[in-house]
């Protein structure tokens, strides 16, 4: 995650929202990464790494679809800052920053899909 101008008390703080905010989704967890490194051994499936927070997703696509909404309604309420947020998921990432809505809905549509039922097509 970045904010343009933001410090790491910034991002911290920021990221305390961010989490706040996906933990009133249906996740199983959502942590704080030390460093922002993903644990050894996680299943790729049940996780997705959203700079320095780890969201437990459990197997459902709609999970993974109401965490990238939520991030991208919390950009949005940037207050004219530029946010920055990346996904990962199995080795594929997705940059979510200010792009038009049209093109994050495409890209969006095609990461969701990429990764509902556990799998590339």
């Amino acid at each position: 995650m970045s904010e343009d101008g933001a410090d790491d008390a910034r991002l911290a703080e920021l990221a305390g929202y961010l989490r706040a905010e996906l933990l009133q989704l249906d996740v199983e967890n959502v942590t704080a990464l030390p460093g922002g490194d993903v644990p050894a051994g996680t299943r790729a499936f049940g996780v997705a790494e959203i700079s320095g927070l780890l969201v437990s997703l459990g197997q459902s696509a709609d999970g993974l679809r109401s965490v990238v909404s939520a991030i991208i309604a919390w950009i949005r309420r940037g207050d004219g800052a530029r946010r920055t947020v990346r996904l990962e998921l199995d080795g594929d990432a997705l940059e979510l920053s200010h792009a038009s809505a049209a093109d994050q809905d495409r890209l969006i549509a095609l990461f969701v899909g990429r990764h509902a039922g556990g799998g590339r097509p």
